[in-house]
């Protein structure tokens, strides 16, 4: 009987784990996983949180037997390696940018002594690097690349290991969390994955289509978090959708190869972690300075004065969270309105967001700011009341999160300034003409393009 080392990394779960059932294939494993420094010292509380309570649910569903180990991963895998005696450290591929470089590192430690480090599958439906055009370049627009995705397929879910044998190391203890204020999370761990998939599924799916871009309504899964650490990975959510039909399964399946593309994205560009990926757009004028910081400090705390941009700033810092469709709006704002630079405001959502991930944060930025995919998105500026009034229609939304407005009824809470009384006390003026600002973006992108 071999013994293997089974490293967690974005794959915290049991079921359809192509990576764990190839470390137990030929024997027993050790179940690792090891809090990276470089990894949990730059996470938001939210992050931190959301793993910390994944770790532990993943350590209950092996009955305690979860070895952590908190260090540089060149270093701890092969210790880990070394104390099981184990011939072989099984993991899913990371398509990341230092998660590549972390690997290489961990598989030049091993081939020292003689342990192999085999790569099974991915957190993604068609691993990144797989697609190529006609022309075998990189996809850069989306809708060829969902065509070839869909094309590609994927393998069916594998189930959980049978009786499984576990080796037991001792390990440093589950990571701490973090102090949340007033901040709520829903629950964390592989149960509450698929619990919460199997409600949508069976529940708010039908409506999906017409559903997914009302904040007000609970419409979409709410699965990013899950998603982001592996708790379920999409395979399973395929393997279901592809026994149901209509215009909503679609719209979703589409949802789930936008995270494949832009983690393609990054793939193929990992200096857009930081960088633009269209550099002519890229370099666009943005403001700096005292002025620029205090208007992205009102951003941030949800105080601008457009209330569906406020709502959705304090939902970030409510529930760690924020509905897809205002993402989009309050992203556009900072951008397009206020004229700050689109890699700060993705910054501060790796900072709050509890489904942060890099890829799919970056690539939505990217995309509003007209730096990213697709073909020439800079013109397209999102007007926040406009938004609010379409997809927030009798302003719940805004109510839920802006007390201030809690007493204004129906769509008038997303133009509180034309209320007979004027603005709600306490709520504050808006710092932009919308207007003014659009056509001031709009100036400055023809800059870069002319």
């Amino acid at each position: 009987m071999e013994t293997a080392v089974m490293w967690f990394r974005r794959d915290l779960r049991l079921r359809d784990n192509p990576a764990l059932r190839a470390a137990l294939s030929t024997g027993q494993a050790v179940p690792l996983f090891v809090l990276d420094p470089a990894l949990w010292g730059p996470s938001g509380a939210p992050r931190r949180a959301w793993l910390a309570r994944s770790l532990a649910a993943l350590d209950r569903s092996l009955d305690g037997r979860l070895v952590v180990r908190h260090g540089d991963p060149a270093a701890v895998v092969p210790q880990v390696a070394r104390e099981a005696a184990a011939t072989a450290v099984h993991i899913a591929a990371d398509a990341g940018v230092y998660g590549r470089r972390r690997d290489e590192a961990v598989e030049r430690a091993l081939g020292d002594g003689g342990v192999r480090l085999v790569r099974t599958g991915s957190p993604y439906a068609v691993p990144p690097g797989t697609l190529l055009t006609g022309g075998r370049t990189p996809f850069r627009v989306f809708t060829p690349f969902s065509r070839a995705w869909s094309r590609e397929g994927w393998p069916p879910p594998v189930h959980a290991p049978r009786a499984p044998r576990w080796v037991g190391l001792p390990g440093d203890g589950l990571p701490p969390e973090p102090d949340l204020g007033v901040m709520r999370l829903p629950e964390a761990g592989e149960e509450a994955a698929l619990t919460r998939w199997r409600r949508f599924r069976d529940g708010a799916l039908a409506g999906y289509a017409d559903t997914r871009n009302r904040p007000d309504l609970d419409g979409t899964s709410s699965l990013s978090a899950h998603l982001k650490y592996g708790e379920v990975h999409p395979r399973t959510l395929l393997a279901d959708l592809a026994t149901r039909s209509g215009e909503s399964v679609e719209r979703y399946r589409t949802e789930l190869a936008w995270r494949d593309f832009y983690a393609d994205v990054l793939w193929h560009s990992p200096r857009t972690a930081r960088e633009p990926l269209n550099a002519q757009v890229g370099r666009i004028r943005y403001d700096a300075g005292p002025e620029a910081d205090a208007a992205f400090a009102a951003w941030a705390e949800g105080r601008t004065g457009y209330p569906v941009v406020d709502a959705g700033m304090r939902q970030l810092r409510a529930v760690g969270w924020v509905h897809n469709r205002v993402r989009m709006i309050v992203a556009s704002f900072l951008v397009k309105d206020l004229h700050v630079d689109w890699l700060r405001g993705a910054r501060h959502f790796m900072h709050w967001l509890r489904d942060g991930d890099l890829a799919s944060n970056n690539g939505g930025w990217q995309w509003v700011a007209g730096t990213g995919t697709d073909a020439a998105p800079y013109f397209r500026v999102f007007n926040p009341v406009t938004q609010g009034k379409s997809f927030d229609p009798d302003g719940q939304y805004v109510r839920m999160y802006v007390p201030e407005l809690r007493d204004v009824a129906g769509a008038a809470a997303h133009e509180p300034w034309l209320l007979p009384g004027g603005l709600p006390e306490g709520y504050p003026e808006r710092i932009v003409d919308h207007a003014e600002a659009r056509a001031e973006a709009l100036r400055r992108y023809e800059e870069v393009r002319g």
